[in-house]
């Protein structure tokens, strides 16, 4: 006999998936007839007569059942599943079973059935999250209450089916991933997606609509011994119950690649289904071993169309659920305004959305000089932070964006890249150091002059700081964009560089007469005997060799400052102007 981790009733241990699938109302254990010799329920609980010593059966059950519930609060517990049933088994017609403890919870721990009815574990480590999923067959849903104002207008107005996601072909009527879902193969994945794209909404979608215990984590609150523990929890689920585990772990980037290790084992064994959401780009963050587990699907920006879509949702399910007058303010022209605001983010979107509501359904002030709410007073309320991770992708797609627009000798481009930077909080420095890089990349030879006028602007910058740093800073950049180019020099060094790369050329020895000969012996062997020192010679001419004997005559730099490709765009709009 096994005492079943649900109900708390023996059960006879070939049966115990049954009897939990069965909603714990088949294959129990007549304990009376262990015990024959006492007068003790079923249950466990001695009975106020004690008149017999208890036999050996009686101390082995009484070993066995030593972490059980008592009785009263078990019988409680009983009667609530029986009066309350959470879900209906649509194959059998049981009742589903609801409350599971974890295995730190002590006797008689009160877990409500909203917080463990889907595997969570009670001690609050995805109880709220495992809420979220549903049992794959029949029975009604119980869907998550949008009146929480508490919450925040993102929160509340977050997807429950991926019907209702927007913007993300992925998850829609053809997506690759919508696929797997539906056939329940789900794989070990990672969104790769920037912020309000709809990463955890997926995930959560993903885990109601298979039906698994679901268990929601962040890496920058979660350690790894948490992580341990929640992957034997799910081990037992599986190895129990049949049911498998999806974790989603965000800001998976957050893990250094030594912790990230810890998913390594489970992942590959099917124990978990690991999704793990990141803003950075995976290649970098996450480590080789983990990413060849799991498959990698980047969710792209919202569009404003997406966007606006989004608000307009919200906002009908604001009047519908809540009763809320909307201002006739709130207009098709500022959700076309906000959509704008967000740059593909929803949950940025949404926030400004609820200010906006929050400005416009404010009581009146008793003050006689407050001016009544206005579109534009709205407009200038909403501030903006622009979407700028100084270290993420943005980061570096935005310093290669006006790398490329002053090679390209665009001075337009440039600045707007450098004040898209500067106002977003990049350092100022990090822009000063790239252009000292730019002056002899790309403008080299064809004016030696700007590499100083890029180390002054560097030392400008290092000296008075921000704002005033501003404008050496665009004073370099216009001269580095209108200045001649020349990567001969650049072009030069990758040629030298390509050389080394071919066998023996790195360990070619230096000539006899090039080397240093500062000791008497190096003198002896002949080092510098037959160097001719070009200074003490007419205009400076000598004839000698500079390069190893296997590198003679190799040519790296060359005549020419720039390419000798033609761009067809440059040829067809020269024959159409003339």
């Amino acid at each position: 006999m096994v005492v079943c981790p649900i109900c708390n009733r023996g059960v006879k241990a070939s049966a115990i998936n049954s009897h939990i699938d069965s909603g714990c109302q088949t294959s129990l254990v007549d304990e009376t007839k262990e015990a024959p010799n006492t007068s003790s329920p079923p249950d466990g609980t001695p009975s106020n007569t004690q008149s017999q010593p208890p036999s050996s059966t009686q101390k082995k059950r009484s070993a066995s059942t030593f972490f059980q519930t008592p009785a009263a609060k078990r019988q409680a517990l009983t009667s609530l599943r029986t009066s309350t049933p959470l879900q209906t088994n649509g194959g059998n017609g049981g009742a589903k079973a609801g409350v599971k403890r974890s295995y730190d919870e002590g006797p008689g721990h009160n877990n409500s059935p909203e917080d463990t009815r889907n595997g969570g574990n009670g001690n609050g480590e995805g109880g709220a999250a495992a809420s979220i999923a549903e049992p794959r067959t029949g029975g009604p849903v119980t869907k998550r209450s949008k009146n929480n104002r508490t919450a925040p207008l993102a929160e509340r107005m977050r997807p429950d089916t991926l019907d209702d996601v927007f913007g993300q072909d992925l998850v829609g009527p053809n997506g690759v991933l919508r696929a797997l879902i539906e056939s329940d193969r789900v794989p070990s994945m990672i969104l790769w997606g920037g912020s309000g794209t709809g990463k955890t909404t997926i995930a959560r979608c993903v885990a109601r609509r298979v039906g698994s215990r679901f268990i929601e984590l962040n890496a920058t609150s979660t350690g790894v011994a948490e992580c341990k523990k929640l992957f034997a929890e799910a081990a037992n689920e599986l190895g129990l119950t049949g049911r498998r585990t999806i974790i989603f772990c965000d800001e998976i980037h957050r893990f250094n690649k030594g912790q990230q290790d810890v998913f390594l084992k489970p992942v590959e064994a099917g124990t978990i289904t690991l999704i793990g959401a990141t803003t950075e780009n995976p290649s970098f963050r996450v480590q080789a071993a983990l990413l060849s587990r799991c498959r990698t699907f980047t969710l792209k920006s919202l569009d404003q169309e997406d966007v606006q879509r989004i608000l307009l949702r919200a906002l009908q399910q604001e009047v519908e659920n809540d009763g809320l007058e909307l201002s006739p303010l709130i207009d098709q022209e500022l959700l076309v305004y906000l959509s704008a605001f967000a740059d593909g983010d929803a949950r940025t979107a949404l926030n400004l959305l609820e200010l906006a509501l929050s400005l416009t359904n404010r009581p009146p002030s008793d003050d006689p000089s407050s001016k009544p709410a206005t579109k534009e007073s709205i407009k200038a309320a909403l501030t903006k932070t622009l979407v700028y991770d100084r270290a993420g992708d943005q980061h570096y797609d935005t310093i290669s964006a006006f790398h490329k627009s002053v090679r390209g000798s665009d001075p337009d481009a440039a600045l707007y890249y450098l004040a898209r930077m500067l106002q977003s909080g990049e350092d100022p420095l990090y822009v000063a150091r790239r252009m000292v890089v730019i002056a002899s990349e790309d403008v080299g030879l064809a004016d030696s002059s700007l590499l100083p006028l890029a180390t002054a602007a560097y030392t400008a910058t290092q000296q008075i700081g921000m704002p005033e740093a501003r404008i050496p800073l665009a004073h370099c950049a216009v001269a580095l964009c209108l200045a001649p180019k020349s990567t001969r020099a650049y072009r030069g060094l990758n040629n030298a560089l390509s050389a080394l790369r071919e066998p023996g050329v790195a360990a070619l020895p230096v000539p006899v007469h090039l080397r240093n000969a500062p000791t008497r012996l190096m003198r002896e062997m002949g080092y510098g005997k037959e160097y001719k020192y070009p200074p003490n010679y007419r205009e400076g001419r000598v004839r000698q060799e500079y390069l190893p004997e296997g590198l003679v005559g190799r040519r790296f730099l060359e005549e020419r400052d720039l390419g000798t490709e033609v761009d067809p765009d440059v040829e067809m709009g020269e024959a159409g102007g003339g």
